[in-house]
Order: structure tokens, then C-alpha cells, then sequence
């Protein structure tokens, strides 16, 4: 029998909107008590008695065995879930950067306090992700992880290549159909994905990850040079995070715009959608496809967590606690296409090994390697709006790493 759960829910906007739609008439043995808004004159469609800007009428009500927060603001939902852990509520929450940023502590409260913490709505919207990385790839060896987490870039990055339209005209498409962040460059510039990436990373590979210590570079200095140039090697570009191994204890992350070829998974994940490859030593090469943004596909997951609940489901965080050895570096060399204005910025990123180079007086660019520790040392010279980076989906090992490799994740390059 599922026990039945009073929930206090944080947030009302379009996840919380989306969440109420889907769970409105269905008998799920679940009844939401009270809803915590921060704009108490906004006209609302359900009953007035139902809405509180007092988030200690939620948190100190002990009805409210369940709380699922859906707000932006990822410091005040840290307190909100932290609050409730220690007090022994169960939670659900969609905040990545809180979630990312404090999971370590996190996980500490939900084993010292008997609670549960839930987030698959957190990391790509509708695919279920964490849920298969906790339980089916559980021992499993994984190669990698990688893919399309963020519905707004992959949404305006669809317009420009399909239809195209310019970056700023899809870019406010996708903010009036309510898939990007108030703050866009949160979307666009990487932060986003980065946020999700160290989540999944989490419970592909056991490590909790800094964010700050992941490499994210975004799309908002996309030019006309770089989709022609994509255009013309029959590539799309495509934001994409990645996670994986380099040898057999050292794990790679990062976020970059990628040039993706028509035989790859992601080529065609379009629009809002998102899409993540797995790649398995035993299980092979999988794909997972699904809506990545939007207020019923996000629902739709925080509602599959909030029915776990009613069964007393946890993440168990098996990697984590295996203890596996795996560490976080950034020593490794990717080939990248690099725009770039002044010779000076292949000096100071040291890019070498150039095998291809053009030259002009509105447009250069170069085909090298460079390593992910120097990409993060400069990042603020890659933000600039001359300089935009893309990975071409090539590394460059040591030969101690290669030693180290598999087989199979030699295959998987």
C-alpha cells in the first residue's frame, strides 16, 4: 500500500502550473495542503485560502509530510530543502544549481535524518536520467555520458540551422514560449547543462563535483562565420556536457558547444527536446530522447518522484559510497575550432597542433588542440564576443592514458 502524502508546494509558476494540470483529477493518494508564492497580488486560478507567502506555514505545518519545491532562486531553495530534511520531511525539487552546488551536504542530511530527496526533474526535463543511472547503470562501467540537456540553446540553435533565423529573434522565441531561464546566458552560456552534468555525474561515477570546477562555454557568441563553416562540413552545432573517463580512475567534465555529424544521435534532436547517449562497457552505446523544457514534460517528472515518495524511494548514491578510486581532471587535450580576432589567443590558450587555418580580415579560425586546464584558465578570454570555441568531438591522450584505456573507450572517440 503507498501511504498517502500532504504536500507543501514552493513555487506556482510554469513547472508548479504544470505539475497541478497533470495531477488534477487523477486519484494518487496525494493532496496538496498549501502553495508558497512570492507575488501574492497575481490573479491565480485555484482557490485564495490555498496560497501562502509564508514559507514557515508550510515547513512548521506537521501535516506536510512532503515538500516540492519549484522555485528559481536556488539559495532560498537550498534553505527551503535543507529545512525540511533535517525536520524529516521528504522533498522534491527542479532546482539544478542548488542541487548541484550543495549535493554533498545534501546527501549527508538525507542519511542523518532519515529523509529523501528526489530530483529527475532537475536534469532533462522528461527523460527519466538519474532514475536509470541509480538503478539500471548501477554496476554497470560507464565510458560516458554526454548530450543535449538544455531545451532553450538546442531550441534556438534549431531555429538558426533549420530555419534560419538569427541568433537574437530565437533566441526571444524561445523566452515567449517560456523554455528559457528569466536570466538567458543561465541557458546559453552553459550554466544551465553544467549545473545537470555534475547531478549526472553524481550517479554515473560517484564524484560531486564543484560546478565552479566545470568548464562551460555557451553559445551566445555564435556568428555567421561559424554556422557557414558548420553548414559547409554538413555539421549542426549542438550545446553539448560531457562526463567521461580518460583512463580507468580519471573522469573528464565539461560543457561546449560541439560540431555534430548527421550519423550522431544528437543531429537530430531538435527544438526543446533533449537527448543523452550513454556509453556502457556491457550495455554498449544507448539513447535516451524526450522534452527537455516546458512546465508539463518538467511536471511530469517532479510527479514521478513525488509517486516514488509514496513507497519510501531513495537514491541509494551506490558509486558513491563503492568508494571506486574515480577522480575529477582537467588533464586532457580536445580538438576545438577556435574564431578568434587577435594571434595573441593562441598563445595564451596554447593551441597546437593546428591542421587547419584560415585567414581573413573579418574572419579567422584554426583547427588545434588544446588542454581543458588551459580552456579553464582562460575562461574570461573565451567569453569575449570576438572569440567563439567549439569542440570537434576529438581528444588527444597521453600515452601513459592510453595505456590505461580500454578497448572499448578507445572505440568510443
Amino acid at each position: 500500500m503507498s501511504k498517502k502524502l500532504k504536500i507543501g508546494l514552493f513555487g506556482f509558476g510554469v513547472v508548479g502550473q504544470g505539475l497541478h494540470d497533470i495531477i488534477r483529477g487523477q486519484d494518487l493518494n496525494l493532496e496538496i495542503v498549501k502553495i508558497a508564492i512570492k507575488n501574492p497580488e497575481k490573479k491565480r486560478s485555484l482557490d485564495a485560502h490555498l496560497f501562502t507567502t509564508n514559507h514557515d506555514e508550510i515547513l512548521d505545518n506537521s501535516e506536510i509530510n512532503t515538500i516540492v519545491e519549484l522555485i528559481d532562486d536556488a539559495e532560498v531553495a537550498y534553505n527551503i530543502v535543507k529545512r525540511a530534511l533535517i525536520s524529516g520531511k521528504n522533498v522534491v525539487s527542479a532546482n539544478k544549481k542548488m542541487i548541484a552546488t550543495h549535493l554533498a551536504e545534501l546527501v549527508e542530511l538525507q542519511e542523518k535524518h532519515n529523509s529523501s530527496l528526489l530530483y529527475e526533474g532537475a536534469v532533462c526535463g522528461s527523460i527519466p536520467i538519474i532514475r536509470n543511472l541509480e538503478e539500471y547503470y548501477d554496476n554497470e562501467l560507464l565510458h560516458g555520458i554526454s548530450g543535449i540537456f538544455n531545451g532553450s540553446s538546442n531550441y534556438i540553435l534549431s531555429k538558426i540551422f533549420n530555419e534560419n533565423l538569427e541568433y537574437g529573434v530565437a533566441l526571444k522565441q524561445a523566452q515567449d514560449l517560456g523554455f528559457a531561464e528569466s536570466n538567458p546566458i543561465l541557458d546559453v552560456g552553459g550554466y544551465d547543462p553544467k549545473f545537470k552534468l555534475a547531478i549526472a555525474t553524481a550517479h554515473a561515477y560517484g564524484l560531486f563535483i564543484d560546478p565552479n570546477k566545470i568548464l562551460n562555454i555557451g553559445i551566445q557568441n555564435l556568428s555567421e562565420h561559424d554556422i557557414k563553416y558548420a553548414r559547409e562540413k554538413n555539421f549542426k552545432i549542438k550545446l553539448v556536457p560531457t562526463a567521461r573517463k580518460i583512463s580507468t580512475k580519471q573522469i573528464v567534465t565539461y560543457v561546449l558547444p560541439k560540431f555534430v555529424k548527421s550519423d550522431d544521435f544528437l543531429f537530430n534532436v531538435e527544438n526543446e527536446y533533449n537527448g543523452v547517449t550513454v556509453q556502457a562497457a556491457f550495455a554498449d552505446k544507448q539513447f535516451f530522447f524526450g522534452k527537455g523544457a516546458g512546465g508539463h514534460p518538467t511536471g511530469a517528472a517532479v510527479l514521478s518522484d513525488i509517486a516514488a515518495l509514496r513507497y519510501d524511494y531513495r537514491y541509494e548514491y551506490k558509486k558513491y559510497h563503492q568508494n571506486n578510486g574515480l577522480v575529477h581532471t582537467d588533464n586532457v587535450n580536445i580538438e576545438v575550432y577556435l574564431r578568434y580576432t587577435h594571434e595573441y589567443t593562441l598563445d595564451k590558450l596554447q593551441i597546437d597542433n593546428i591542421i587547419e587555418r584560415f585567414s581573413r580580415n573579418d574572419y579567422k579560425y584554426v583547427i588545434g588542440n588544446v588542454s581543458l586546464k588551459s580552456l579553464l584558465a582562460n575562461r574570461d578570454l573565451l567569453e569575449q564576443k570576438d572569440i567563439f570555441i567549439a569542440h570537434t568531438g576529438r581528444y588527444t591522450y597521453t600515452d601513459q592514458q592510453i595505456l590505461k584505456i580500454s578497448e572499448e573507450e578507445v572505440l568510443f572517440n
